[in-house]
Protein backbone atom coordinates (compact mmCIF):
# COMPACT_ATOMS: atom_id res chain seq x y z
CA UNK A 1 0.00 0.00 0.00
CA UNK A 2 2.92 2.53 0.83
CA UNK A 3 4.29 1.87 -2.99
CA UNK A 4 1.03 2.66 -4.70
CA UNK A 5 0.94 6.03 -2.10
CA UNK A 6 4.61 6.61 -2.91
CA UNK A 7 4.09 6.25 -6.68
CA UNK A 8 0.95 8.54 -6.46
CA UNK A 9 2.42 11.32 -4.36
CA UNK A 10 5.13 11.31 -6.94
CA UNK A 11 3.27 11.56 -10.32
CA UNK A 12 1.36 14.32 -8.56
CA UNK A 13 4.05 15.89 -7.73
CA UNK A 14 6.44 15.50 -11.09
CA UNK A 15 2.55 16.77 -12.68
CA UNK A 16 3.37 20.40 -11.14
CA UNK A 17 4.93 23.13 -13.05
CA UNK A 18 8.21 25.19 -11.91
CA UNK A 19 5.96 28.10 -11.82
CA UNK A 20 3.85 26.21 -9.62
CA UNK A 21 6.47 24.62 -7.08
CA UNK A 22 8.16 28.16 -6.62
CA UNK A 23 5.25 29.70 -6.29
CA UNK A 24 4.11 27.25 -3.45
CA UNK A 25 7.91 27.26 -2.09
CA UNK A 26 7.85 30.39 -1.80
CA UNK A 27 4.81 30.70 0.55
CA UNK A 28 6.12 27.34 2.35
CA UNK A 29 9.24 29.78 3.28
CA UNK A 30 7.41 32.17 4.56
CA UNK A 31 5.34 30.44 6.82
CA UNK A 32 8.96 28.21 7.83
CA UNK A 33 10.36 31.50 8.56
CA UNK A 34 7.63 33.01 10.51
CA UNK A 35 7.44 30.23 12.87
CA UNK A 36 10.99 28.68 13.31
CA UNK A 37 12.95 31.55 12.02
CA UNK A 38 13.65 32.34 15.45
CA UNK A 39 15.81 29.01 16.39
CA UNK A 40 19.50 29.20 15.27
CA UNK A 41 20.80 25.78 14.41
CA UNK A 42 18.98 23.58 11.25
CA UNK A 43 18.97 20.29 9.54
CA UNK A 44 18.23 21.38 5.80
CA UNK A 45 18.26 19.26 2.50
CA UNK A 46 19.14 19.76 -1.08
CA UNK A 47 16.09 19.13 -2.94
CA UNK A 48 15.69 16.96 -5.52
CA UNK A 49 13.88 16.35 -8.55
CA UNK A 50 10.10 17.82 -7.66
CA UNK A 51 10.52 18.35 -3.70
CA UNK A 52 9.95 21.20 -2.32
CA UNK A 53 12.47 23.42 -3.40
CA UNK A 54 14.43 24.11 -0.64
CA UNK A 55 17.54 26.85 -1.95
CA UNK A 56 15.84 30.07 -1.48
CA UNK A 57 15.23 28.66 2.63
CA UNK A 58 18.79 27.73 3.20
CA UNK A 59 19.82 31.16 1.52
CA UNK A 60 17.19 32.84 4.25
CA UNK A 61 18.24 31.13 6.92
CA UNK A 62 22.11 31.94 6.26
CA UNK A 63 21.42 35.88 5.55
CA UNK A 64 19.48 35.35 9.30
CA UNK A 65 23.02 34.55 10.82
CA UNK A 66 21.61 30.77 11.62
CA UNK A 67 23.45 27.43 11.26
CA UNK A 68 22.65 25.74 8.54
CA UNK A 69 23.65 21.65 8.12
CA UNK A 70 23.12 19.49 5.46
CA UNK A 71 23.00 15.77 5.55
CA UNK A 72 25.40 13.14 3.88
CA UNK A 73 24.56 9.43 3.72
CA UNK A 74 27.41 7.73 4.99
CA UNK A 75 26.44 4.19 5.71
CA UNK A 76 23.14 3.50 6.61
CA UNK A 77 22.78 6.77 8.73
CA UNK A 78 22.97 10.66 7.92
CA UNK A 79 26.15 12.30 8.96
CA UNK A 80 25.46 16.24 10.03
CA UNK A 81 28.05 18.32 8.31
CA UNK A 82 28.03 22.14 7.84
CA UNK A 83 26.35 23.88 4.96
CA UNK A 84 29.13 24.40 2.60
CA UNK A 85 30.79 23.23 -0.67
CA UNK A 86 28.34 20.45 -2.73
CA UNK A 87 29.50 17.49 -4.39
CA UNK A 88 27.45 14.99 -6.05
CA UNK A 89 26.53 12.40 -3.60
CA UNK A 90 24.21 8.98 -2.69
CA UNK A 91 21.28 8.93 -4.74
CA UNK A 92 22.27 11.72 -6.99
CA UNK A 93 21.55 14.42 -3.83
CA UNK A 94 24.05 17.02 -3.78
CA UNK A 95 26.00 16.95 -0.32
CA UNK A 96 28.10 18.83 1.68
CA UNK A 97 31.66 18.11 0.89
CA UNK A 98 33.05 19.55 4.57
CA UNK A 99 34.25 17.45 7.76
CA UNK A 100 30.75 15.80 9.33
CA UNK A 101 29.96 17.56 13.14
CA UNK A 102 28.18 16.29 16.25
CA UNK A 103 26.14 19.04 16.66
CA UNK A 104 22.38 18.01 16.60
CA UNK A 105 20.91 20.96 15.06
CA UNK A 106 17.59 22.28 17.00
CA UNK A 107 15.29 22.19 13.79
CA UNK A 108 15.66 19.69 11.34
CA UNK A 109 13.52 20.01 7.95
CA UNK A 110 12.57 16.53 6.16
CA UNK A 111 12.26 15.80 2.48
CA UNK A 112 9.01 13.63 2.42
CA UNK A 113 6.53 11.84 -0.34
CA UNK A 114 3.48 11.67 1.76
CA UNK A 115 2.04 12.60 5.50
CA UNK A 116 -0.99 11.24 7.47
CA UNK A 117 -2.72 13.23 10.02
CA UNK A 118 -0.97 11.67 12.61
CA UNK A 119 2.27 13.12 11.71
CA UNK A 120 3.81 9.98 10.07
CA UNK A 121 5.77 10.84 6.86
CA UNK A 122 6.50 8.69 3.90
CA UNK A 123 10.09 8.83 2.03
CA UNK A 124 11.69 7.38 -0.38
CA UNK A 125 12.26 3.75 1.74
CA UNK A 126 15.48 3.96 2.88
CA UNK A 127 14.89 5.01 6.53
CA UNK A 128 17.36 7.64 6.69
CA UNK A 129 15.28 9.90 8.41
CA UNK A 130 13.73 7.78 10.79
CA UNK A 131 16.59 6.81 12.34
CA UNK A 132 18.20 10.21 12.44
CA UNK A 133 15.50 11.32 14.19
CA UNK A 134 15.13 8.26 16.78
CA UNK A 135 18.48 8.76 17.84
CA UNK A 136 18.35 12.50 17.99
CA UNK A 137 16.61 15.14 19.83
CA UNK A 138 15.11 17.72 17.52
CA UNK A 139 12.37 19.64 15.92
CA UNK A 140 11.15 17.92 13.03
CA UNK A 141 9.45 19.92 10.11
CA UNK A 142 8.76 18.07 7.23
CA UNK A 143 7.94 20.10 3.82
CA UNK A 144 5.82 19.55 1.15
CA UNK A 145 2.86 20.51 -0.94
CA UNK A 146 -0.97 20.53 0.64
CA UNK A 147 -1.77 17.39 -1.72
CA UNK A 148 1.02 15.34 0.05
CA UNK A 149 -1.77 15.42 2.93
CA UNK A 150 -1.93 11.45 2.59
CA UNK A 151 -4.22 8.59 4.09
CA UNK A 152 -1.70 5.59 5.29
CA UNK A 153 -1.38 3.26 7.81
CA UNK A 154 2.55 3.91 9.34
CA UNK A 155 4.96 1.26 10.23
CA UNK A 156 6.45 0.62 13.51
CA UNK A 157 9.79 2.09 12.47
CA UNK A 158 8.62 5.20 11.34
CA UNK A 159 9.26 8.73 13.98
CA UNK A 160 6.12 10.85 13.91
CA UNK A 161 7.12 14.43 12.99
CA UNK A 162 6.45 17.71 15.02
CA UNK A 163 5.25 19.84 12.13
CA UNK A 164 4.01 20.02 8.47
CA UNK A 165 4.46 22.93 6.25
CA UNK A 166 2.70 23.49 2.90
CA UNK A 167 1.83 26.35 0.76
CA UNK A 168 -1.62 26.45 2.71
CA UNK A 169 -0.43 26.62 6.21
CA UNK A 170 1.07 24.66 9.10
CA UNK A 171 -0.41 21.33 10.59
CA UNK A 172 1.72 20.35 13.88
CA UNK A 173 1.01 17.06 15.72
Amino acid sequence: MKEDTRRQLKTMRNALSIEERNAKAEAICRLFMGSYGRYSSFLAYSSIRSEVPTEDLIQALLASGKQVFLPRVEGEDIAVVPYGKLEKGSFGIMEPAGKATEIVPEVCIVPLLGINREGYRIGYGKGFYDRYLKGHKCCSVGLGYSFQLADFVKDPWDMKLDAFISEDGIIRF
